[in-house]
């Protein structure tokens, strides 16, 4: 199979790639809330053939998009949440669009896009001759940690053989790291109002158990292991200082390297959360909202990934890009630049010091590492063997989930994003060429994972439609 034929289709699209990216950039949309963004690439996918089932695990802007026959099965993971708070102009200093409004300061409209017409690239290579099905996973939410598990508990991910996604950043890399397991958890307070000047003494506050869950979680920190995240903010406190709330709300992440950490700490907060109610004579409510596991890389489509990423090359940026990158980097801390480059093997640290931005690939280097940050990919990883990439859409150092990724995912993202397109479309038409390579990745899964998938998602729960990115 010719995959540079593959790769300047993918390149020849670039002004229909740009005007779909820009499209879900221009009307950013909150998990689980984004139906002008799953409709743009339902309609760009169905132009194109493939066959779409919506409404996946219980969320309508949940789909699958399927391409082909047989197998083997190559699924492409597709996200296209923005974040809430981030509107921003695609200019160089702080500018909102619409004040207080969602903007998609982690790429994720670039993200779905490149998963897109890498399933378009590869559906292309199956009209030529290619056997087995590619399928792209329109998965919501994931700011929120919520679509693919969702999916995966229906089962979604079962028949795929191998997946692939990636992620923008500001460099070209494979990833080994992995990432925290995670419980998102809510507990809701309810006690009695009263005058709290006039007669303190027959309010019980639901915000003093809030207070002292909180306290007690502090405690708890001392005795958990050092990778261990706890996370919290109050939602609701009351609305007066002269009024003994009633009801109170704190909302927790829960995080650990592997999900039987993540249950083990979950049940201890829960416990802290229950003396609170004790301790204040109010009752306490525990929600739980969605649950993720730790990412789980398969080191053999990885592999499969950084050749085809040698093989696409690097991404060359005009110097009209480079200068627009070079005034967002101003507006970054520099020592948030100094930390980015310390991560770095210190041949490509040499040679991206100084720069704005780096188009060159750079080998996977963090293989064993366990990043702070958690992803609902890990869901999937732990169903079939899975693998990602990084790719090259804001400028060095530029932090996510801040205004000024959001200015970069507009126009200048874009280069990068096909890049990751090509990329995750090479390695998906070698996966359906070589059915070796597909048995390896799964030998290897099978060998890693250490026991079958389970949901962490009570029965009882619910895609959290009112749930938004903290």
């Amino acid at each position: 199979m010719d995959k540079r034929a593959v790769f300047d289709g993918i390149g020849a699209d670039r002004e229909r790639f740009a005007e779909v990216a820009k499209s879900i950039w221009e009307s950013p949309e909150l998990g689980l809330h984004e139906e002008r963004s799953s409709k743009a690439l339902i309609d760009l996918l169905e132009s194109e053939g493939f066959e779409i089932e919506t409404g996946v695990g219980g969320m309508p802007t949940a789909f699958v998009a399927e391409y082909g026959s047989g197998g083997p099965v190559i699924g492409l993971l597709g996200e296209y949440d923005a974040l809430p708070g981030l509107s921003q102009s695609a200019s160089t200093e702080p500018d909102p669009i619409d004040p207080g409004g969602p903007g998609h300061g982690c790429g994720h409209n670039l993200y779905g896009t490149a998963c897109a017409f890498a399933a378009i690239g590869v559906a292309r290579a199956i009209d030529d001759g290619l056997s087995g099905t590619i399928r792209f996973y329109g998965c919501p939410a994931e700011e929120t940690l919520v679509g693919k598990v969702f999916m995966a508990r229906a089962g979604a991910f079962d028949d795929c053989d191998a997946a692939i996604t990636w992620h923008p950043s500001d460099r070209n890399r494979p990833q080994l790291g992995s990432s925290l397991a995670l419980d998102s958890i809510s507990f809701t307070y309810t006690g009695t109002a009263a005058h709290a000047g006039g007669s303190p003494e027959s309010g019980r506050s639901a915000l003093d158990g809030v207070e002292l869950l909180n306290a007690g979680v502090e405690r708890m920190r001392e005795h958990v292991p050092e990778k261990t995240r706890v996370h919290y903010a109050i939602t609701d406190g009351g609305g007066a200082p002269n009024v003994v709330p009633a009801e109170a709300s704190v909302w927790y992440f829960v995080r650990a390297p592997d999900r039987d950490e993540v249950d083990r700490i979950t049940e201890w907060v829960t416990d802290i959360a229950d003396a609170a109610a004790q301790m204040t004579h109010t009752s306490v409510e525990r929600r739980y909202i969605t649950g993720c596991y730790d990412f789980l890389p398969n080191e053999t489509i990885t592999e499969t990934l950084w050749e085809n990423m040698q093989a696409v090359g690097g991404i060359e940026f005009t110097e009209e890009q480079e200068a627009f990158a070079r005034e967002i980097q101003e507006t970054v801390d520099p020592d948030r630049i100094e930390a980015t480059l310390e991560k770095l093997p210190e041949e490509t640290r040499a040679e991206m010091e100084g720069e704005a931005v780096y188009g060159e690939p750079i080998e996977a280097y963090d293989a064993g590492e366990v990043s702070g940050g958690s992803t609902d990919v890990g869901d999937v990883s732990y169903v079939v063997p899975t693998a990602q990439l990084r790719a090259a859409t804001w400028p060095i150092g530029t932090p996510g989930h801040s205004w000024q990724a959001v200015a970069a995912n507009h126009e200048f993202g874009i280069e990068g994003a096909l890049y990751a397109a090509k990329v995750q479309a090479g390695a998906a038409i070698d996966l359906l060429s070589d059915h070796d390579l597909v048995e390896r990745a799964q030998a290897e899964f099978e060998e890693e994972r250490d026991a079958e998938y389970e949901t962490p998602l009570p029965e009882e729960v619910e895609p959290p439609f009112d749930v938004t990115a903290p």
